[in-house]
């Protein structure tokens, strides 16, 4: 015989402990700058969605947009339990400068920067590659779509 609970339990997205995650991101800014809004799937090394960030930021260029949408995401995978994150971003500049070949010259993105680099400090392992942007449409999708609202 089945006992039910009372009260179902629900496993929650932040339960999971996932180790190794694989991010796309996207920022986006109409105008530039001008009302902008970033997009995010994190998806597990098999495949599978486990989260989705799409969200509006206000008024700011397409290279701030592109740091926040990489900022969310990481922030979302550490709190999944990842500590093995491969990002893929169509922003060239963003992962040049991520990967210390361009420098940040503009104000602005350095402390969007230095919040980059603290929270890649707390996982085993990280890599940006750039991605192009047709490869990135669900990122770009939930960005526009935030947009939108």
């Amino acid at each position: 015989m089945w006992h039910l609970r009372p009260y179902p339990v629900y496993l929650l997205k932040e339960d999971l402990n996932i180790k190794k995650v694989i991010i796309y991101t996207d920022g986006a800014a109409r105008g530039n700058p001008g009302p902008a809004a970033i997009g995010a799937i994190i998806k597990d090394e098999t495949g599978n969605v486990v989260a989705r960030i799409s969200r509006r930021l206000g008024a700011t260029t397409n290279n701030q947009a592109e740091y926040h949408a990489i900022i969310a995401a990481l922030e979302k995978a550490i709190k999944l339990g990842a500590c093995h994150v491969i990002l893929k971003s169509d922003s060239e500049l963003v992962v040049k400068q991520i990967n210390g070949k361009y420098k940040i010259k503009n104000t602005f993105l350095r402390p969007l920067y230095q919040k980059v680099v603290q929270l890649v400090g707390s996982l085993e392992s990280f890599s940006i590659v750039y991605l192009p942007r047709e490869q990135n449409s669900e990122a770009d999708a939930l960005a526009n779509k935030a947009l939108d609202i």
